[in-house]
């Protein structure tokens, strides 16, 4: 019983909105041992369970409402429930009161009651069916017993117990009470701020089952359109005809026939496939995150599990996916990218750039293939040189892996397209991110290099977000600046706005965790499905396909084998020769009795794997111990004061509970063990005809449970996640609540116990397990790349001797611009083209050469008038360099100077780029240095723009104009047609543009905002078809500070299934909606794709801030120069309301970023091109 005799503790009214029960001590049993008390010492610390008094209470429902108040006259406590009811508690009289705040001095028993009155407020206390085994078996309830396991257990607060445990131990009962009475305060403050974070959490999400529900009506009004009632009627029965069962969720070969012949029609291919996973690492202590010294890192051998919580399973995954891959018929080469780690804390081959997989055949030796075919790991450096940062800090780095990765494939597409290619580069057939850092960079890359794209989250951030804000400890604002977690969901959404095709291990993973994202929408998924089925427009709106291909695993070492323990001993002392491994001694000799059956867990010791209630349900159940030993593979340590703070708070606990249950010579937990050792450790449990169990609160999927199986190992699994969809193939094992420790005794105990069902489950696992084989996963998998619509880089690039010459002759230049003749067309978009781009690719195609006639003939009419303003301007340039020929000068300059200052004006703009050609006047005379104007504008504001300030747009090498949706280069006959766009970089962006259905969308969005207009006020937005091309819709913003912030404009498009980039612009004065991978970043990854120019060589000129596409523009393997005071007001006008602060994504301390002083002149702006090496002093 808790002992406390002075408790102050802060109230509210009313203190709890929730359903629980009251437990009011029996006055009459008070007064008895009021009496008892007063002639005996008090009880024991709490750890003592002997003094608790099971019949001094009733039990009273309480169903809403708990308010606590005192009374004066009565010197009593009222408890007042929601029915009205005032129930008075006796209490000896206050020392004082001061307004809410109670201090009362009482016999410790009395107090104790109050206490637990208190704390009641929840779950039920005195629930048989939920209680403790332990409990249940002495017949009474224990406080201890509730604080340690209910309290802590349902808040994670791993140090709470070891606070309450010093307290109790306390010897001086003044400072013990004190303690006691502090901790008790934090546990029910945690409990009120649980319900308030519950309560706010439930209002958020219902407002988003609102809008995802009105999103979805006006989709599919839209849609509805072109169908009759009949075909409307059609589209229903076909969503429902199309549910798969789980047996048809996972396709797979079923024969070896049908797999040869499968082999035998892909001999002809020769496919190059990317995968992503970047090395992140991190570790949870406290509450706060410290980096590690041996995290998240990936080799292809003696791979590092369990190191942490990124060193698991997922990392075998990738890895092995990529190998399999590569000896998989039609795949000539794949190439898993992470990252290169050359700290002097890991291991040296971290910091090689090269790995190959070495492919494994069926007898188990390595199998020679050809010049560069195979897998391999591509180790790509990128973030702070040798150093570990943790994986929140990752986030502003993620633009250099991107460069970093592009460079690697354009060099190794060429390399392929010499050896299979025929000469012409090999792109890669599809690029698959994992988790939501690589799918970010997936994301970028696929767009980059114009080649679909696929998706596995593994992990996704809105579900680990709901799963931390039910535990109650963080608000969400805490768990942002933790986690960095808004950024993560973000990631996520961009790669859902991308993917073709999402991967996922479970059918749980779809339906409970991709639906809480603003991009994935069950129902309209299937209405989609069904209209692409019947060819039905879909009018703008794409959703990727999510496809289950559990994973894949090895079973050519696995050789099942029947006997015992006994019969495995006999045989071992036949034959000398043959010595058990040497990690099964390691084991046994934890134990006392090594022939009983190993139950066998093997997780790391994170508390979502659940493992300390496993060794309650050992420990409670008497008849499981006896039957059998428990063996925790519980990763690698050397010391528990080296592990991280959830690991080793973990690793005590199971320790505790076996000193507490006295489970010595029943439970083994080796330090240490190797990969190769986790098929010995699986066949010592099948030997003493063991059981495998994965009690883990949730489970993505379960690759452990397989692996069991091929050894044939029954299974004990949670109902969970993933495990559910194993078992039902397997059939092999039975599946618990991770939470009823009762549930996981009684699993464990029937198939230990009952030797038939052992068997049988055995029997099922070892028959079914080659559903889950990695040709047959990789068959699934590659059968679902080819169902994508091939997409690569369409131009013919000239491989001249201008790339690598620094000759500038005319002939050079026209000799290149005679390959662009298919390629380039004049262009100046004075009025915007009729016609728009559908959904259909079909439609597109036919609409491609009117739309570039009309272009034509307008810039016949406009660009004389243009050139003729900009001679009477009287600037002209008359370096030959700019005279002809402006693509390959684009690959000859030794720098290139991107001018993407977001100005309020025009006239600023002007005055920031007449400093920035001052600053370089020696370098533009020799034509070392190029300009790259990268800006919001359309093309015809940036002619006005250059007549104004006195230009020639042969002053500039390219424009990047409506905020990276169109790309115009100068034309050589600048008096004529001064600009020429690039059709293929249309080509290039145009995935899933949403076309004419976006634009309708966009248009109600506005009269919806001007809804809220009061009066005779101006419309707040209106669509601005002057400004707007085929590949941007722009809206005009008369009143910035009334229009939504730009992530809810995101959210809502991407509710309707309308995949865009939405950037608010110009101080907010103008939003631009372009094509999902467009960005003024993304066109300057084209021109290196391109025109092969050196992104390392490339200075991007940036103000303080700028559009809401700011942080692109700062992040990558180019140099960066912050202009101080320049563009500043956008930092409170378009990134005050961002789901991230711009400082959890831009690496300002990088030493590819400078900042100028204050002021921005010329000779500042030199200064800071000096320190990044583009102009010499």
């Amino acid at each position: 019983m808790v002992i406390i005799n002075n408790l102050v503790l802060k109230w509210s009214s009313p203190i709890l909105s929730t359903e629980g029960y009251l437990k009011i001590p029996n006055a009459q049993q008070l007064k008895k041992e009021e009496h008892k008390q007063s002639t005996r010492r008090p009880p024991s610390p709490p750890h003592n369970h002997n003094h608790s008094r099971p019949h001094a209470y009733k039990t009273l429902p309480c169903p809403l409402l708990i308010s606590i108040s005192h009374s004066p006259d009565s010197q009593s406590l009222n408890i007042a429930l929601s029915l009205s009811v005032p129930i008075l508690i006796r209490s000896a009289k206050p020392a004082h009161s001061l307004q809410l705040r109670f201090a009362f001095s009482a016999g410790p028993d009395r107090v104790s009651d109050y206490l637990e009155a208190i704390l009641d407020v929840g779950p039920g206390l005195v629930d048989d069916a939920k209680s403790s085994l332990l409990l249940r078996e002495r017949g009474h309830f224990s406080p201890t017993r509730y604080f340690v396991e209910e309290v802590i257990t349902g808040f994670d607060e791993t140090d709470l117990h070891r606070s309450w445990v010093r307290a109790a131990a306390t010897r001086s009962p003044q400072e013990r009470n004190t303690r006691l009475e502090n901790l008790c305060w934090r546990i029910w403050n945690l409990a009120r701020q649980k319900k308030q974070l519950e309560g706010e959490e439930a209002q958020r999400m219902a407002k988003r089952r609102i809008e995802r529900e009105r999103g979805r009506r006006e989709a599919t009004a839209d849609m509805s359109e072109d169908l009759s009632e009949g075909e409307k009627g059609d589209v229903v029965s076909d969503i429902s005809a199309h549910g798969d069962n789980s047996r048809a969720r996972l396709p797979r070969i079923n024969s070896v026939d049908t797999m040869e012949m499968w082999i035998s029609q892909q001999k002809g291919k020769k496919l190059y496939i990317v995968l992503i996973r970047h090395e992140l690492n991190f570790t949870v202590l406290n509450d706060s995150l410290y980096p590690c010294s041996l995290h998240g890192l990936i080799r292809g051998e003696n791979m590092e599990l369990g190191r942490d919580s990124d060193t698991g399973g997922q990392v075998k995954y990738v890895v092995e996916l990529a190998r399999a891959l590569g000896t998989t018929p039609g795949v000539y080469r794949v190439d898993l990218l992470t990252r290169q780690v050359s700290s002097p804390d890991v291991d040296w081959s971290y910091g090689e750039p090269t790995e190959m997989l070495t492919p494994i055949n069926a007898d188990g030796f390595a199998e020679e293939m050809g010049e560069s075919s195979g897998s391999y790991i591509i180790r790509i450096p990128f973030g702070p040189k040798d150093k570990y940062i943790p994986k929140e800090e990752l986030w502003p780095h993620i633009p250099e892996f991107v460069d970093g990765a592009l460079n690697h494939i354009i060099q190794m597409s060429k390399v392929l397209g010499e050896q299979i290619g025929g000469g012409k580069p090999v792109w890669p057939v599809a690029i698959h991110g994992h988790y939501a850092d690589a799918g970010d960079s997936a994301a970028l890359l696929s767009g980059a290099l114009n080649v679909p794209m696929l998706f596995t989250g593994h992990s996704l951030g809105r579900d680990k977000l709901e799963q931390l804000l039910k535990q109650g400890r963080l608000s969400r604002d805490e768990i942002n600046t933790t986690y960095k977690i808004m950024r993560r969901i973000e990631a996520e959404e961009l790669a859902l706005d991308s993917s073709e095709i999402v991967i996922t291990s479970t059918r749980q993973e779809i339906e409970e965790q991709w639906r809480l994202y603003d991009g994935f929408d069950p129902i309209l998924e299937r209405k989609l499905r069904a209209r692409i089925r019947r060819n039905v427009s879909c009018y703008g709106r794409f959703m990727p396909r999510m496809v289950i291909i559990p994973p894949g695993m090895e079973f050519h070492h696995i050789v099942p084998q029947d006997g015992d323990m006994d019969g495995e001993t006999e045989a071992n002392e036949d034959h000398p020769t043959s010595p058990d491994p040497p990690i099964w001694s390691e084991i046994m000799r934890f134990f006392t009795n090594p022939r009983k059956p190993m139950i066998l867990a093997l997780a790391r010791p994170d508390p979502k794997k659940n493992i300390t209630t496993l060794v309650k349900a050992f420990g409670e159940c008497r008849p499981l111990r006896e039957l059998a030993n428990l063996t925790l593979i519980m990763g690698n340590r050397d010391g528990i004061d080296e592990m991280s703070g959830t690991s080793s708070s973990v690793l005590l606990s199971v320790l505790k509970l076996i000193d507490k249950h006295d489970l010595y010579g029943q439970v083994a937990y080796p330090k240490h063990h190797k990969q190769s050792d986790v098929p010995e450790i699986y066949r010592l449990a099948a030997k003493t005809k063991g059981v495998f169990i994965n009690p883990a609160f949730i489970e993505p999927f379960g690759l452990t449970l397989i692996e069991a199986a091929a050894h044939g190992l029954p299974i004990v699994a949670t109902k969970n996640g993933g495990p559910v969809d194993i078992h039902q193939v397997l059939d092999n094992g039975l599946l618990v609540d991770p939470h009823d420790q009762q549930s996981i005794a009684d699993a464990l105990l029937k198939l230990v116990a009952d030797k038939q069902l052992w068997a049988r489950c055995r029997h099922n696992g070892l028959k079914n397990i080659h559903l889950f084989s990695w040709p047959e996963h990789c068959k699934t998998y590659l059968s679902r790349i080819a169902s994508c619509k091939p997409r690569h880089p369409q131009w013919q690039r000239s491989e001249d001797g201008a790339e690598t010459s620094e000759s500038d002759s005319p002939s050079d230049s026209l000799r290149d611009i005679q390959d662009l003749s298919l390629n380039l067309k004049f262009s100046l978009d004075g009025e915007k083209s009729g016609t728009s781009v559908n959904d259909s690719s079909s439609e597109y195609e036919g609409n491609t050469a009117d739309r570039r006639n009309k272009i034509e003939n307008a810039v016949l009419a406009w660009s004389k008038g243009i050139s003729r303003d900009t001679r009477k301007a009287g600037f002209s340039e008359k370096a030959d360099h700019n005279s002809a020929g402006k693509f390959p000068v684009l690959r000859r300059r030794k720098h290139l100077i991107v001018i993407a200052v977001d100005c309020d004006t025009i006239t600023d703009l002007i005055e920031t780029t007449r400093k920035i050609f001052e600053a370089t006047v020696k370098e533009r005379s020799e034509g070392s240095v190029g300009f790259i104007l990268s800006t919001s504008l359309t093309i015809s504001e940036i002619s006005s723009f250059l007549v104004s300030g006195g230009l020639s747009p042969n002053d500039f090498d390219a424009f990047i104009c409506n905020s990276g949706s169109d790309l115009y280069y100068p034309s050589i006959h600048s008096e004529e047609r001064p600009f020429v766009v690039d059709f293929y970089y249309h080509s290039h962006i145009e995935y899933r543009w949403g076309g004419e259905g976006l634009r309708k969308t966009l248009v109600r969005w506005a009269g919806s905002v001007n809804d809220k207009k009061t009066g005779s006020e101006e419309q707040i937005v209106t669509a601005a078809d002057q400004l707007s091309t085929d590949y941007c819709y722009a809206f005009k913003v008369q009143k910035p500070g009334k229009v939504p912030p730009v992530k809810e404009l995101r959210k809502l498009l991407r509710i309707q299934a309308l995949r865009c980039h939405v950037i608010y612009c110009q101080n907010g004065t103008r939003v631009n909606v372009i094509p999902v991978l467009a960005s003024r970043s993304q066109a300057l990854r084209y021109l290196y794709l391109r025109w092969g120019v050196d992104l390392s060589k490339v200075v991007v000129l940036a103000g303080e801030c700028g559009d809401t596409d700011y942080e692109g523009l700062l992040g990558g393997l180019h140099k960066s120069v912050v202009l101080k005071g320049v563009a500043s007001n956008a930092i409170s006008q378009l990134h005050t309301n961002r789901n991230y602060p711009l400082s959890d994504v831009l690496a300002l301390d990088s030493p590819n970023i400078v900042q100028t002083s204050e002021g921005c002149g010329s000779d500042d702006i030199r200064v800071s091109l000096e320190k990044l090496g583009v102009v010499k002093t």
